[in-house]
């Protein structure tokens, strides 16, 4: 049974920057592409970034050149750097790395 979980969450100043791990278990890691997704109050889950099997990335529009994601296939982590944080990066990020994570809170104060 596949389990991930996120941790890194948390409030931060606009302008500011944070880091979220996701953890996948269950799963052969280094053979699966990982996606960190994004829902805000009253919007759709939307995609955020996403790292393929052979580390080929691709970003939503709305955080390319602030966000970055990687892979340690080792340690089946994968990492989302955000920086120059804004208020609309306000939402709950969850991870998919063959089943959904329960998402972690991430606040902009403006």
């Amino acid at each position: 049974q596949v389990q991930v979980v996120e941790s890194g969450g948390g409030l931060v100043q606009a302008g500011g920057s944070l880091r979220l791990s996701c953890v996948a278990s269950g799963i052969t890691f280094s053979n699966n592409a990982v996606a960190w997704h994004r829902q805000a109050p009253g919007h759709k889950r939307e995609l955020v970034a996403h790292i393929s099997s052979l580390n080929r990335t691709m970003y939503g529009d709305s955080v390319k050149g602030r966000f970055s994601i990687s892979k340690d296939n080792a340690e089946k982590t994968v990492y989302l750097q955000m920086n120059n944080l804004k208020p609309e990066d306000t939402a709950v990020y969850y991870c998919y790395a063959g089943a959904w994570g329960q998402g972690i809170q991430v606040t902009v104060s403006s």
